[in-house]
């Protein structure tokens, strides 16, 4: 199977500290991809080098048999590598409705019309409430944002992932800071998803990541030290002293 996105020998020095070191990992389409590691281990700088956040210091970015190493973060959205954050950026007092629709015109090159001129436009929406269905989001799509469930707002921001038809999605820490009551809310939104797109997630919820992933990566010191299926991962000895440690442990005796 040949690969949709691939990163070659990415790394990064912040002058003399190396904090992403020669990582190198591919995806196919429809990969579910986890990665994972402890604080400081260089997750979110890899993910910000990828999308274009921040430049390498070498190594470079492959998607669709492009490079785009050179391209900045706009270009990368709109060649399908798309991403979401660790904190919610929305807006209190919109809709999700709204913010769906805004970026559908946003992909579209008409964001600068009235955003009441497409509500009732047939193809808009039906691709929101497409979106929304997907994320279990209608029947709450024309509440305000401020109004609706943590958990629901974390749904939202994958949702306007999604408006912008992405290959690639990486999602940073979708589960955070969510009541662990909803975490099943996001565990079957993940599921829902295209089965077409690759989803490479960053995660601390271990029982999301092995429910989610049918890989796993593990950095530490900003270099990949484990590479497999989810089952192998917690029997692996650098990643029970890197990272996972009691949960490992639990994981054995169970």
């Amino acid at each position: 199977m040949s690969d949709l996105f691939r990163v070659e020998g990415l790394t990064k020095n912040f002058g003399g500290l190396a904090v992403s070191r020669n990582i190198s990992l591919s995806m196919p389409a429809g990969e579910r991809l986890a990665l994972i590691g402890p604080n400081g281990a260089g997750k979110t700088t890899f993910v910000n080098l990828v999308t274009g956040q921040i430049h390498p210091s070498a190594g470079r970015v492959v998607l669709n048999g492009e490079d785009v190493t050179k391209l900045g973060a706009v270009r990368r959205v709109r060649k399908g590598l798309v991403r979401t954050f660790q904190v919610t950026r929305l807006f209190s007092q919109m809709t999700p409705e709204e913010h769906v629709t805004l970026t559908v015109l946003q992909r579209e090159g008409k964001a600068n019309r009235i955003l009441s001129r497409f509500t009732g436009h047939s193809e808009v929406v039906g691709e929101v409430e497409s979106i929304l269905s997907t994320l279990g989001l209608l029947d709450v799509a024309r509440r305000r944002v401020g109004e609706i469930a943590y958990g629901q707002q974390r749904l939202l921001e994958i949702g306007i992932a999604l408006a912008l038809r992405p290959k690639v999605l990486l999602l940073d820490e979708p589960a955070a800071g969510v009541p662990s009551s909803d975490t099943p809310r996001i565990e079957q939104a993940l599921e829902r998803l295209p089965p077409s797109l690759a989803v490479l997630m960053i995660e601390h919820d271990m029982d999301l990541v092995f429910r989610f992933a049918k890989r796993v990566v593990v950095l530490a010191a900003g270099e990949i030290i484990f590479e497999g299926l989810p089952s192998e991962v917690a029997a692996n000895e650098k990643v029970r002293e890197a990272y996972l440690g009691n949960y490992a442990h639990a994981r054995r005796i169970a």
